[in-house]
């Protein structure tokens, strides 16, 4: 190749590709790697059952007689040029591929020569791999913990898109150039590039548009010969925004709408000429354009083919019964074209070895080739690989039933929130045993969104991890933004996965399971070069890239760095490997001793100062400091009091929930655990919804959330329409003493596109009706309650209720902002307005400061996912802050809701992102008020409360575990 030539569009370009390669998916950049050996017997069954098969088997006997005969040949009227290309395609098709090689290369085939050699400086480097010094003499077990990891200082050198050298004080001398830049990375800690071995960037482009989503083809459910990389959208600005994260690396995946979804590709996140391409093309982002026969498959187990192609009486799979006939039945038919080939090449290759020359006139047909099962008879041969979506046991016992039938190995089973219950059923798969079992590519804890997804653990990783599995954290961007998927690993290392596997989950693990573990992953020579430096502990909480080099090219010219002070690298905490006990709730007297502070205000925090003490009795804050007595009647365990002796520990306020669906919803997708939607038509009263008890308050109050705000769905997903109710998480029934605090704490609006439906078809219709509303109230004259839109509405008027409107659009929060001046002026009042969402609030903070108008950020860290938020700040290194900075800045009231209830794990980390990204604009205690005391605020609740958490570890760092919940109630849950 050229040194600035585009990876080939054919395989057949590369020279070291025979001649021959001649099933028209051999042409196309794909095969597959890493599976020598795989064993694939007849499938005599199989044979019987096809007529086709039966006559080329009478071909083939007829074709021995005619070579044996000494009649005279008949002549063919087949190319002899194409049977000899079927002939070395037969060769092919025996191949089983290696890993793509790495160490050797004189260049990275990406690598082109407008970009020069780089000296990166003064690096603590996480090679990615055991130091063989450190290794040497430790036992097993300390092995797999990770105590021959370690951060070393290093310089880096890359040339022709690869890691040259990484070695302490590189000297000038040694280099093979003179041209180079020098990068001095000041201590900050660098990495090998993030891998995402589960995204639909480019193929899912954002933000969302019925015209660019190419995610899934449903015309069937079978679709092995589709190709994720003939939709990948380049220009797709998710793939920036994803880059921005320090992810260079992305496997490309078809949606999971069928059982078998098609082909996949990994791509690399640098784009175009400006960041290091010869071009702008797809082919310019394949991530191993000098490795064709590297091919993935999607497939997908459970609800969602059957939702999508579920149609009763129709055509199916309508169950999971369904859905193993389907899988069954294809892989039947692939293992039927496979057969036909090998016959036909066993045939061919006998014939040639007798008679070179003539062997061609002795066959009336050419190789068999059926590209709606090429890939699949691929999967079977091993040159694929596969990476299923399947979550449950049944799922997952079937499809390895499936392995074992058909005899193909699983890379990784993704989403996989089942696979810690069943690692033996995954060590079980076909060729776990030479290969390794599967993957499960997980989430850290985004569950309960459907009822597969209802029974999972945040802790999977770790019980993984202990059972010898590998667990790997991903995107399935845009479920996730991508741009964050290093804080799945960081949260996954806070639920017991040690620290280097945590890093190695998105970084070395993927690499290994997507065939490039020679290649990028790690910071070693002849790697890739592709490199992270970041402004803290890459599993710290707010991590964020410095620069990002592909290839050896840099990818920013001027980043975005955030002022924080230069800190060394985690020390882990291996205490955290330790899985808590179910929750113990005790009454009496509790006695916290080695507490560091006390972040909260109801409690005088300088008695700290004197003694490390706090004492709860019947869920109050009774004593502060050295408290002796305490202390010796708890060690003595005088009446049943508790002693709780903690390394690191801190007090600090509980979290409130605000803009989620808590004790109205328990499985997203199931209709009769959820309230359900009001659809524009209905307006109600969360409190009249309320359902306590359930598995998700349950984690609620386990993670430090004691109070909820929660009101009635508008049109699913992330919608509001009526009165929210303010309740506490820990109680079992509404009709517990205090368990509602608000029976109507604020009236909702939604203002997003979903607005526009039914009666109010366009956003201006719903602005309309929005603004006729609120002025119609003014006039309410009915003095007894009737718990009506028209009654609410006018508290909402009379500045006697706040109203929350869920909206994200920078335009329509201005059309707000003057509907609420109309209604003002004819109401002689000042309303209590919120702003719920706000991803392009930030455009309009002056706005909303004057009018005091408080925003609570769901998500804090907003991106354009959909179009009302196509500006959102997506943070350094690509904008100077996000929008919480802005509104902080502007002056604005700011608190941190929920758009969906699973992160009510991750409410203290989010403060903690605000606080450590912010620049110095929050103190501790601020940054935790986003959570707790500024929706009160918001809200008008009373700030008094004393309601409170205690943590080992500060609350906003990564390895901060939640002790002790108290809600006021009396009680304290031991956690």
């Amino acid at each position: 190749m050229e040194k600035d030539s585009l990876p080939p569009y054919s395989a057949g370009d590369y020279e070291e590709v025979p001649s021959g390669w001649g099933l028209r998916h051999l042409h196309n950049n794909n095969f597959n790697n890493n599976v020598q050996g795989y064993r694939h017997g007849p499938r005599r069954r199989v044979r019987r059952r096809f007529a086709g098969l039966v006559a080329l088997a009478l071909f083939i006997g007829y074709a021995h007689w005619r070579s044996s005969s000494t009649s005279t040949p008949q002549p063919t009227l087949l190319s002899v040029d194409k049977l000899q290309q079927d002939l070395q395609t037969c060769a092919l098709l025996k191949a089983k591929p290696q890993d793509a090689s790495g160490i050797g290369r004189a260049r990275n085939a990406r690598s082109t020569s407008s970009h020069g050699a780089t000296l990166i400086r003064n690096a603590t480097v996480w090679i990615g791999a055991p130091d063989e010094a450190l290794a040497a003499g430790l036992s097993p077990a300390e092995l797999k913990a990770g105590h021959a990891f370690r951060w070393t200082t290093a310089d880096i050198f890359v040339k022709d898109g690869l890691i040259q050298h990484v070695a302490t004080e590189i000297g000038l001398a040694s280099l093979e150039t003179t041209n180079f830049t020098t990068y001095d990375a000041a201590g900050r800690q660098v990495t090998a590039g993030i891998i995402d071995m589960h995204s639909h960037a480019g193929v899912d482009s954002l933000p969302e548009l019925r015209g660019n989503d190419d995610t899934n083809e449903v015309a069937a459910d079978i679709t092995p010969y589709v190709r994720s990389r003939d939709g990948i959208q380049p220009k797709d600005k998710q793939i920036q925004v994803i880059k921005s994260g320090g992810v260079t690396t992305s496997l490309v995946l078809p949606g999971s709408a069928n059982n078998i979804g098609g082909e996949a590709f990994v791509i690399k996140h640098a784009v175009g000429v400006e960041q290091g391409r010869a071009e702008l093309s797809i082919a310019s982002l394949l991530a191993a354009p000098d490795a064709p026969e590297l091919r993935y498959i999607k497939m997908a187990c459970g609800e969602n083919p059957k939702r999508v192609y579920g149609k009763s009486g129709e055509h199916g799979p309508t169950s999971r019964l369904g859905e193993a006939w389907e899988f069954r039945h294809a892989f039947e038919q692939a293992a039927a074209v496979k057969q036909a080939q090998d016959d036909w090449c066993a045939t061919a290759e006998q014939l040639s070895a007798s008679d070179a020359t003539g062997w061609t006139s002795k066959v009336s047909s050419y190789l068999p080739q059926e590209i709606r099962w090429e890939t699949l008879a691929a999967v079977l041969r091993g040159q694929v690989f596969v990476n299923t979506h399947c979550y449950t046991v049944p799922d997952l016992e079937s499809f390895v039933g499936y392995t074992n039938e058909f005899e193909f190995p699983v890379r990784a089973f993704h989403h996989a929130h089942q696979t810690f219950l069943v690692p033996e059923i995954l060590k079980r798969a076909w060729g776990a045993d030479i290969y390794g079992a599967p993957a499960s590519a997980l989430f850290a804890d985004n569950m309960y969104y459907k009822a597969e997804s209802a029974v999972a653990s945040e802790y999977a990783g770790k019980i993984l991890w202990d059972n010898d599995l590998t667990p790997i954290y991903v995107s399935d961007n845009p479920v996730l933004n991508a741009q964050h998927v290093l804080f799945e690993a960081a949260k996954a290392y806070r639920y017991g996965l040690p620290y280097h596997a945590a890093l190695a989950s998105v970084t070395t693990a993927p690499a290994e399971r997507l065939g490039l573990g020679n290649r990028i992953g790690r910071l070693q020579a002849g790697y890739d070069a592709d490199i992270v430096v970041w402004d803290s502990d890459p599993l710290s909480v707010g991590a964020a890239p410095i620069q990002v080099w592909i290839d050896g090219v840099p990818q920013y010219e001027d980043p975005v760095e955030l002022a924080k002070p230069k800190t060394g690298p985690l020390q882990p905490d291996e205490k955290l490997a330790t899985i808590p006990d179910e929750p113990i709730a005790v009454d009496g007297t509790v006695v916290f001793t080695g507490v560091k502070d006390l972040l909260v205000d109801h409690v005088d925090s300088a008695a700290i100062k004197e003694g490390s003490t706090v004492v709860v009795h019947d869920g109050k804050i009774t004593c502060v400091g050295t408290c002796k007595e305490d202390v010796a009647a708890a060690r003595a365990g005088k009446d049943g009091q508790r002693l709780v002796e903690l390394a690191n520990g801190y007090v600090a306020p509980a979290y409130t929930a605000f803009g989620s669906f808590l004790g109205l919803n328990e499985i997203d997708a199931e209709r009769d655990t959820d309230n359900g939607n009001s659809d524009g038509d209905v307006f109600s009263r969360g409190v009249d919804g309320l359902a306590f008890g359930g598995l998700k308050l349950n984690i609620a109050h386990r993670y430090g959330v004691t109070r909820a705000v929660s009101a009635p769905k508008f049109r699913g997903g992330f919608s509001h329409y009526g009165t929210s109710a303010g309740f506490l998480t820990g109680v079992s029934s509404g009709l517990e003493d205090g368990a509602v605090f608000a029976t109507d704490a604020s009236v909702h609006y939604t203002l997003t596109s979903g607005a526009k439906h039914g009666s109010t078809p366009s956003l201006s219709a719903a602005i309309g009706v929005f603004r006729k509303k609120l002025l119609k109230a003014i006039k309410y004259k009915d003095e007894e309650s009737d718990y009506s839109e028209d009654f609410f509405l006018h508290k909402v008027v009379s500045a006697e209720f706040p109203l929350v409107v869920t909206v994200h659009s920078a335009d329509t929060i201005a059309s707000v902002l003057k509907v609420k001046a109309e209604v003002e002026a004819a109401a002689k009042t000042s309303l209590k307005l919120v702003i719920l969402g706000g991803a392009e609030s930030h455009l309009v903070a002056d706005a909303l400061a004057a009018a005091h108008v408080g925003v609570v950020l769901a998500p804090l860290q907003s991106y354009a996912s959909s179009w009302d938020q196509r500006r959102a700040l997506t943070g350094a290194p690509l904008t100077n802050g996000t929008a919480v900075d802005v509104l902080l800045d502007a002056g604005v009231t700011v608190a941190i809701g929920l758009e969906e209830d699973w992160l009510l794990r991750d409410l203290g980390l989010l403060a903690g992102i605000a606080y450590h990204n912010g620049g110095g604009r929050l103190s501790e205690k601020e940054a935790l008020a986003l959570v707790s005391g500024n929706i009160d605020k918001l809200l008008g609740f009373k700030t008094d409360k004393a309601d409170f958490v205690v943590h080992e570890g500060h609350p906003l760092q990564i390895d901060s575990r939640i002790k002790a919940v108290s809600a006021g109630q009396g009680t304290v849950t031991l956690v």
